[in-house]
């Protein structure tokens, strides 16, 4: 609770002033309260707030549907409602589940294993990204992912609860049929998916596949860049292709490992609010870490799932690394982030997340709304584990550490993401968590 407070103090202060206008009455519903409090919301922070659409707060029952109706969706597709207890238990990765995420390959006749969490009950049993799901519960999956039927996939897979059980019908790397029954399980999720070395005739490579930035993450990069550090790695790999975003300070902690200690103190990215809110623009600084890198190259593979924090790990650190290269899709495309807002304070039951600022680097070059292109188009190879070497998008980024340039092959050609359905909480997702 201590935690939370601290991250909307400023949200909370600034609301004291415009709740005056709303009079709240003893025969208005929960809903009702919560719908006005975000109306207050929306006109003072939201950084599209002179776009939106003119509303009568009273013709929507909810928060939920009221926010939808004042979103400025010319260029909105993140501002978002969550409940506090998920709130908390997002930013402390907890989780239920299997742990997977399943994607359908490139021939659109498999859908495999995308990615898995260590301390999740497939893993245990040594289930592996790559793996084929030929059937589940009976089903083959393929005709769900190909018609991209998020309903049938959900009422397939089952609830979120320790009491679904699901029968996995897998195909090994080897070829062989394996069928694993598994109870969906409550654990914490791993951020860190792999962080690993590479030797490559360019020298010793860290290779860091990141998940998503939240609170747990800090202790689990601290061991990362630790273990870098000892390797005296060269260059770096950056697998962020499906990282969603997150936590703002976890980014800047993350990215003052990667910059080095020679730029800690310089700025890595600047926030700018709407004109009623000019007085919480702020700089963001690189910290001094206890393992700087120092490394010459780095190279960040990327999908459309890459968002909101992993773009401005990318742009943020483009002014310190010139011949920074991107391997695999376009990104999401999102230069905006938000501040949460807790309602009510005393007895939290939502969070409020509207887009309330946008963000550049220390060149001033933001605004990416079509998302950063990738300097050689890759596919999200998810028939190969992360450290195979095969593997399209780490093959391509090996490539260029080793050559000096991305290979020629395929390098215009437009590229297809891939469907994939996740375990993994969708608001987790391109959400900035701002601590003041």
């Amino acid at each position: 609770m201590k935690k939370l407070i601290i991250l909307l103090f400023f949200a909370i202060l600034g609301l004291s002033s415009c709740k005056k206008d709303v009079t709240t009455t003893t025969t208005s519903t929960a809903d009702e309260k919560a719908r006005d409090y975000l109306y207050d919301v929306m006109n003072q922070y939201y950084f599209w707030y002179n776009l939106m659409p003119v509303v009568v707060k009273t013709d929507y029952a909810t928060p939920y549907t009221l926010l939808d109706a004042m979103e400025y969706k010319t260029l909105d597709k993140w501002s978002f409602i969550q409940t506090y207890d998920e709130y908390v238990a997002e930013n402390e990765g907890s989780f239920v589940g299997h742990g997977i995420s399943m994607g359908l390959d490139s021939s659109n006749k498999a859908v495999r294993i995308a990615q898995i969490y260590t301390l999740s009950p497939l893993y245990k049993v040594g289930v592996r990204r790559g793996w084929i799901v030929k059937k589940i519960n009976g089903t083959d999956p393929v005709p769900i992912f190909v018609a991209r039927d998020e309903t049938e996939y959900n009422t397939l897979i089952g609830a979120s609860s320790t009491d679904v059980t699901n029968t996995f019908l897998f195909q090994t790397p080897a070829g062989k049929d394996s069928t694993i029954t598994s109870t969906k399980a409550s654990f914490t999720l791993n951020t860190v998916i792999l962080a690993d070395t590479l030797h490559l005739k360019s020298g010793i490579t860290g290779h860091l596949v990141f998940d998503q930035f939240i609170s747990i993450s800090d202790e689990e990069l601290q061991t990362a860049f630790t273990y870098f550090n000892q390797n005296n790695i060269k260059d770096l790999i950056v697998d962020l292709r499906y990282n969603g975003g997150g936590d703002l300070s976890v980014l800047t902690n993350m990215a003052s490992y990667v910059a080095g200690s020679a730029k800690a103190g310089t700025t890595f990215l600047k926030l700018t609010y709407n004109d009623k809110n000019s007085a919480y623009n702020s700089t963001y600084y690189f910290k001094s870490v206890s393992s700087p890198l120092s490394i010459k190259n780095l190279v960040v593979i990327t999908t459309r799932g890459t968002a909101s924090a992993s773009e401005d790990f990318i742009n943020g650190l483009k002014p310190s690394f010139a011949d920074m290269k991107t391997i695999g899709d376009t990104t999401n495309g999102k230069p905006v982030g938000m501040v949460g807002f807790v309602y009510p304070t005393d007895v939290p039951a939502y969070l409020f997340w509207p887009i309330t600022f946008s963000m550049v680097n220390s060149a001033d070059k933001g605004g990416f709304y079509a998302g950063f292109a990738p300097d050689k188009y890759a596919i999200d190879d998810i028939t190969r584990d992360w450290k195979d070497r095969k593997e399209a998008c780490l093959k391509e980024a090996i490539y260029y550490l080793e050559n000096g340039n991305v290979s020629a092959k395929g390098l215009y050609v437009n590229n297809h993401p891939t469907i994939m359905f996740s375990e993994k909480p969708k608001k987790n997702n391109n959400a900035y968590i701002l601590k003041k």
